[in-house]
């Protein structure tokens, strides 16, 4: 993602619907400076999706972030996940999935993420449960609704670590998600 971006970013995040929380944008710019993982997915140059997403040992303040970290050592939690409407049913909820995955695998040995029970969210529960995830507790929100906690065991991570510990191969691919350089910003470096 690009700082230039983040205005299309916070208005694609509160048009998203009821299973993701609003934020404003100070809230994303925290993300924006704190996130291990935020991509953004783009179709025909226009942004069609975004992926956030914290480490374990991440500074993220969401209670449900702290669920899991209370319960289990070392993970990737999605923060949140949205998709143009326009976009819905055509993949890029699963292109943003499988590139998170990815990334994980090479560090974490699970992924994570909540969906909350309320109408409307069995899409998101189906569409959790295809890629592998299952429940392993709820959790009471603030507002008396409850989420579901999502869990994937990354099948791949132990044997990666094994073979390289920390010294991952240089690839592309395997690159950690630097935040690009926006072109309007005066110093041009990446962060």
């Amino acid at each position: 993602v690009r700082e230039h971006e983040l205005d299309s970013v916070l208005a694609l995040n509160n048009n998203a619907g009821p299973g993701i929380l609003p934020i404003d944008a100070a809230r994303l710019r925290r993300f924006y400076d704190t996130a291990e993982y935020f991509r953004v997915a783009e179709n025909g140059g226009n942004i069609a999706g975004v992926l956030m997403a914290f480490g374990a040992g991440g500074d993220h303040d969401s209670a449900n972030f702290r669920w899991f970290r209370e319960r289990y050592p070392d993970f990737l939690y999605i923060d949140r996940i949205a998709v143009a409407s326009r976009r819905r049913g055509g993949g890029v909820g699963r292109a943003l999935y499988a590139d998170v995955q990815g990334y994980a695998e090479a560090r974490y040995p699970e992924l994570c993420c909540e969906v909350f029970i309320q109408e409307g969210t069995d899409p998101a529960l189906l569409f959790h449960g295809s890629f592998g995830f299952h429940e392993v507790g709820q959790n009471l929100q603030a507002d008396g609704t409850r989420a579901s906690m999502l869990m994937k065991p990354l099948c791949s991570h132990d044997w990666i670590h094994a073979t390289y510990g920390d010294a991952l191969p240089d690839v592309p691919w395997l690159a950690r998600p630097r935040l690009l350089p926006d072109p309007q910003r005066a110093t041009g470096t990446d962060r």
